[in-house]
């Protein structure tokens, strides 16, 4: 049986805070309510919400201060790389351009980890990589596959910083990347790029790596776009 972990009050209070902050419920550089009345709204004790709104701060969503009223940063200007994963766990009310966004930021930082795979540990990404040529054709299978050949590209870097950047977004990551490989074209892509990366590799070519990385990601770009118009939904949920 599949059993689904039990959250913590903590845990859904913390959520349902991120919710309304994305919402607009509760804005940019307002203050929250009171704690006696933000605890009976959202159903928990103070302690509870206070552990809540403790892990919100770290994180950059909000900003306490002994005294004052807590106040609700600006989140993409205050935050931190706990916004970041927050709206992965939100996509649903994350800006338009988010996805696209993060894409972005994919384009900048792949092609650096894939060279660095290769020239540090290329017998290793070849093995990484030997199956890829005979991978399952669904959208399922090649999300998981991606996502895992990207994560251990960033282990393989000797960087742990990307690994740590990519894990931020993983469960986003592949939800939407079986949306990307609905499309045949991104699945073709996709393969030819397992196939050059395997002859970089292969070579010790740490150069094309990047290059074929470059590539290959900038076309995810495009691909992505058409994926989202083909599905007729929109990038992500709500407004900037």
């Amino acid at each position: 049986m599949n059993w689904q972990p039990i959250q913590r009050p903590t845990e859904v209070a913390e959520s349902r805070l991120i919710a309304a902050i994305l919402t607009g419920e509760f804005q940019m550089n307002s203050s929250l309510p009171s704690e006696r009345d933000l605890a009976a709204q959202l159903g928990i004790t103070r302690p509870t919400l206070r552990e809540a709104l403790q892990r919100l701060a770290r994180d950059g969503w909000i900003d306490i201060q002994h005294g004052r009223s807590t106040r609700v940063r600006n989140y993409w200007e205050e935050g931190n790389l706990g916004v970041l994963e927050g709206l992965a766990r939100h996509p649903e009310h994350a800006p338009a351009d988010f996805v696209p966004n993060l894409l972005q930021v994919r384009q900048l930082l792949a092609p650096t980890y894939a060279r660095l795979a290769v020239a540090r540990r290329a017998a290793a990404v070849c093995a990484l990589l030997a199956d890829y040529a005979n991978l399952t054709d669904t959208p399922d299978y090649l999300a998981k596959a991606d996502w895992e050949l990207h994560r251990r590209l960033t282990i393989l870097s000797g960087n742990p910083i990307f690994t740590l950047i990519l894990n931020g977004f993983g469960e986003l990551y592949q939800q939407m990347a079986v949306v990307y490989f609905s499309l045949p074209a991104s699945r073709e892509s996709s393969r030819a790029y397992y196939a050059r990366l395997l002859t970089a590799a292969q070579a010790g070519d740490a150069a094309a790596a990047e290059q074929y990385t470059t590539a290959a990601v900038t076309e995810s770009l495009q691909l992505w776009r058409r994926a989202m118009y083909s599905a007729a939904l929109p990038p992500t949920g709500g407004k900037r």
